[in-house]
């Protein structure tokens, strides 16, 4: 079994289904110099050509460990390390949360993202605030971001408050 090496912050995506998402993900962990780890059961093959294009030619500078399922992640950690959910629901404000050394962002599915068994193990729960979620007028409105996007604005904000840049 492989153990992850300590690092001020790192990325986990729990089953992700789409390859460019996950592709454009480990270009922004290769940017920010952040591990990424992959839970399985995966949507695609790791040799997907969508995936490799969204990397770029950035695939080599990313710190990538794929895990067979989220109780082999767990174990996989290093310790002290937190595990902090990301979802579009119940969760603490991304400004307002209070981030440590070592601690594992955790994105879920695109499709449904973090199934309840899953938040239930983490440390926490975290929320991008969306002004428009109930849309301007109150009706509609946007659902979720991307989930590349709302990983990039989370790695940035947490990135700023652990003064990693």
């Amino acid at each position: 079994m492989t153990h992850l090496k300590p690092s001020p912050l790192s990325v986990a995506l729990f089953e992700p289904r789409i390859p460019p998402n996950t592709g454009n993900i480990a270009r922004t962990c290769a940017a920010f110099d952040l591990p990424l780890s992959l839970i399985e059961p995966l949507g695609f093959s790791i040799d997907d050509r969508q995936l490799k294009r969204a990397g770029l030619d950035y695939w080599p500078h990313v710190n990538l460990s794929v895990h067979t399922d989220f109780k082999a992640f767990k174990t996989s950690l290093a310790k002290p390390s937190r595990v902090i959910g990301c979802s579009r629901r119940d969760g603490v404000a991304l400004q307002d949360f209070s981030f440590e050394q070592g601690d594992v962002l955790l994105f879920g599915r695109e499709d449904t993202g973090l199934p309840e068994p899953v938040r239930d193990q983490c440390d926490d729960i975290l929320t991008i605030p969306m002004p428009c979620s109930a849309g301007v007028d109150g009706q509609g409105g946007v659902r979720s971001l991307n989930l590349s996007v709302a990983c990039a604005i989370a790695c940035f904000q947490a990135g700023l408050k652990l003064q990693l840049w």
